[in-house]
């Protein structure tokens, strides 16, 4: 059976059915970037898309090409999170019935929003791709239509519309970097930007924890991951499917992963320097520019594919990027037990510039001697050079610090 190819006149139709339904997301320029790549890096925030990412664009375009029956027996939808918001709106604004199925543990507020434009959620297995098998096994018993998140011709060609919004707003773009899940949106895009400006290299980025396209273009067909780890839930994927493959074998030029680490600066930094809230696999793009700085051929535009994050997530995310990024520093420091021993390395960190966030003591230890207690600190630091000269500093104290990790 021959896969559905997409083409470029196929996402240029997309495009003028969408005009009036999804929003043409702008894109921004990021100095603190481009300072760090050595050239001009753009933000394509899709975060501030309608249901906060880029997958109504595929929804809808899908949803609205069903027939009057197909309407009528209703959408089925697998999803973390954001297709199932897309599915939702879409479905509202077409007067179809919709259920969707999440993965247990699926962000709240996701899982709100899906419910609040008017969808029916029931959870279903650990990923998507077991919410997925749940939903397929809806389509069978009822006669629903299966909305794909991404192994669809129609899916692939909507989220191809976000490419022909990057090529006419910055047209002297040389890479285009795009958050790889299932592969829907890195194939759209590839096939807009490549069928206006083939010079342009367009490159996938996935999680470490969940990166199924590196083995799969080794092998040549969608192969599954195996068992996957990694906060971004938006692309945890356990294959690609095989309509995005296919364009992504003929028109992607490289895949890369990043680290949990990297994701967590990504996300820090969006909020710090750009001002932008986006979800874990929306900022994996910024996380190559962040590991990779150099690789990538300048003008780059940086995909910002979601914004749908749980607050709790978001303060641990946070949390992590910080200490990535050595804001946070762990120390173990061994003091003469006196009055006033505390105090006065209170008084050094304090005049050192460190926020303490917590202390601990530790009096039984077989590495202690008799007389000595073990203070257990965690600090908040400006960055790597202040925590270089905070350790100096009370190295030259006298003090026995070490760093746990």
């Amino acid at each position: 059976m021959s896969i559905p190819t997409v083409t470029l006149a196929d996402v240029e139709a997309a495009h003028a059915v969408l005009a009036d339904i999804v929003t043409r997301t702008p894109m921004e320029e990021s100095r603190w970037l481009g300072d760090l790549v050595g050239g001009p890096v753009w933000l394509k925030a899709e975060n501030l898309q309608r249901t906060g990412s880029f997958k109504i664009r595929g929804a809808y375009l899908r949803m609205a090409r069903l027939s009057p029956e197909e309407r009528a027996a209703g959408v089925v939808a697998a999803s973390a999170g954001n297709h199932a918001q897309g599915v939702a709106l879409a479905a509202r604004m077409l007067g179809i019935s919709a259920r969707v199925y999440m993965p247990e543990g699926a962000p709240i507020p996701k899982e709100r929003a899906t419910r609040g434009y008017g969808a029916e959620v029931v959870f279903a297995g650990r990923y998507v791709d077991d919410a997925l098998v749940a939903a397929r096994e809806h389509a069978e018993r009822t006669g629903a239509v299966l909305i794909h998140p991404f192994d669809h011709v129609d899916v692939v060609t909507g989220q191809g519309t976000c490419g022909l919004e990057i090529v006419d707003q910055l047209p002297e773009a040389a890479t285009v970097l795009v958050p790889t899940g299932g592969g829907g949106l890195v194939a759209g895009i590839a096939v807009a930007v490549k069928g206006r400006r083939p010079d342009v290299r367009v490159v996938g980025v996935q999680a470490e924890g969940a990166a199924a396209f590196p083995t799969s273009l080794a092998r040549g067909v969608p192969t599954p991951a195996g068992a996957m780890a990694t906060m971004a839930d938006g692309i945890a994927v356990g294959c690609p499917g095989e309509v995005p493959f296919a364009v992504v074998q003929a028109s992607v030029d490289d895949v890369v992963t990043v680290s949990e680490e990297g994701i967590s600066r990504a996300l820090v930094g969006l909020l710090e320097r750009a001002k932008l809230v986006v979800e874990p696999a929306g900022a994996v793009a910024v996380a190559a520019l962040l590991e990779h700085p150099g690789r990538f051929a300048t003008p780059a535009v940086a995909v910002l594919s979601g914004g749908n994050i749980d607050p709790l997530l978001m303060g641990r995310v946070i949390r992590h990027g910080m200490a990535a990024a050595g804001r946070y520093l762990f120390l173990r420091v061994t003091l003469t037990d006196s009055p006033g021993g505390l105090a006065g390395l209170l008084a050094e960190l304090a005049a050192a510039g460190a926020n303490v966030l917590e202390v601990a003591h530790e009096r039984t230890s077989p590495a202690l001697g008799i007389d000595e207690v073990q203070v257990r600190v965690q600090l908040e630091t400006r960055g790597p050079a202040h925590t270089e000269a905070l350790l100096t500093g009370l190295g030259e104290q006298g003090l026995r610090v070490t760093q746990p990790w």
